[in-house]
């Protein structure tokens, strides 16, 4: 009995302390989920400790389900989401100019002096494409028999260890069928290059009447704010053009001295090349070490010549990519070296050479918009590089909403 008279004195003290809940109507449900609760906002179920209602579950869906649609139109839109996307990315880039020809000129030849630098810019990109293309298509014509020995040495030496290769007759010219599709598809490149040029001279004007368009439409904080994310955002895309630049006329001119250093041929051509590749993260760079590798083994005709360039071209890229191409871009992209080779592959499977120009930048776009909206800020953290303590991935305060 004293046993009993015990608990019975020690459950009176529970609930009088508040540490047991009483249970309604004979089930044990938590504070707010009984009949008298209020129903959650959305009309959906209770949401229970540790899952999510329905109307969360149901959210979250269509939100998968809209990533899936757009991700869709913009790979069957590539025609026009491709230039859309290439002039704005442009435009941004460029802005600064008009500001500054502002000051010098009448608005509009601002305007047309800003469009004849892009013009320049454009032409002179057209002329290191169209020199180094030429050049090192001439080089391995002029020594194609060479090319062809060297290649069925190959053959024969993949085919007896196992390895694989382009091997039989017909090897040879399937290599170099492949060569001249990818030649041939630089009509295609070059005319989606002078929609972008028309594309940028036709938004060049159109800049200070949206920012008009956008504070009539937008009330306070939501203007402040969408113009702030889209100046953030153009300044982001200006520092990346910026350093990338710098690195890739850096990369350009150790290229070409390093060949003139150990005597290969067209040290010139290698240099425009890497420095037009260098334009594209990370596959670029690789890409930039194949063309004088392999042209070193046609010109000295011997392995160890070969392997010297080769070895001083990959340690180049390395130095300037993993420790030049990161202090000069500091934080000011912010994003992982995961975030960026996955980038790639999505941007680039998505529309080509095109989206892994676009990748980065494109990338951190996303990470700063995302950044501003308390519901996709886990996306800005995902892709960063580092963690911010005290702010959110975008350099500012916490996310608005």
């Amino acid at each position: 009995m004293s046993f009993a008279l015990a608990c019975r004195r020690a459950l009176r003290a529970a609930v009088r302390s508040g540490c047991v809940v009483e249970a309604r109507q004979g089930e044990g449900t938590e504070e707010g989920d009984g009949p008298g609760a209020a129903p959650p906002i959305g009309g959906g179920a209770p949401e229970r400790r540790g899952m999510p209602s329905a109307t969360t579950i149901r959210n979250r869906l269509l939100a998968v389900i809209a990533v899936v649609l757009v991700i869709a139109l913009l790979r069957w839109s590539y025609p026009v989401s491709m230039p859309l996307a290439a002039a704005t990315f442009v435009v941004a880039a460029a802005w600064p100019i008009k500001p500054w020809l502002d000051r010098l000129l009448p608005a509009g030849l601002s305007y047309a002096g800003t469009a004849l630098a892009l013009l320049l810019v454009l032409a002179g990109f057209f002329a290191a494409i169209y020199f180094s293309i030429v050049q090192v298509v001439h080089a391995f014509v002029v020594r194609e028999d060479q090319f062809r020995a060297l290649y069925n040495t190959y053959s024969a030496w993949s085919g007896a260890n196992g390895l694989p290769g382009l091997t039989g007759e017909t090897g040879y010219e399937r290599l170099v069928a492949v060569a001249q599709a990818v030649l041939g598809r630089l009509y295609t490149v070059l005319g989606y290059l002078g929609l972008i040029a028309v594309l940028v001279l036709l938004s060049l004007p159109e800049v200070p009447a949206l920012r008009r368009k956008l504070r009539s439409v937008l009330d306070g904080e939501d203007r402040r704010e969408m113009l702030d994310t889209v100046e953030r955002i153009a300044g982001l895309f200006r520092s990346y053009v910026g350093v990338t630049m710098v690195t890739s006329l850096l990369t350009g001119a150790v290229s070409a001295g390093w060949a003139y250093v150990v005597g290969l041929d067209l040290a010139l051509t290698w240099g425009v090349l890497n420095f037009l590749l260098n334009f594209i993260p990370v596959v670029g760079n690789i890409i930039g070490i194949i063309p004088p590798s392999l042209y070193a083994f046609l010109q000295f005709e011997e392995w160890r010549m070969p392997v010297v360039v080769f070895l001083g071209y990959a340690l180049l890229q390395m130095v300037i990519s993993n420790f030049v191409y990161p202090w000069l871009q500091g934080q000011s992209l912010s994003l992982s070296p995961v975030a960026v080779v996955v980038a790639l592959t999505f941007w680039g499977w998505l529309w080509g050479a095109a989206g892994a120009l676009l990748a980065v930048p494109l990338t951190a776009g996303v990470a700063i918009a995302c950044g501003h909206f308390r519901s996709t800020t886990w996306i800005a953290r995902l892709l960063a590089g580092e963690p911010h303590k005290g702010k959110d991935d975008t350099g500012k305060g916490g996310p608005r909403r």
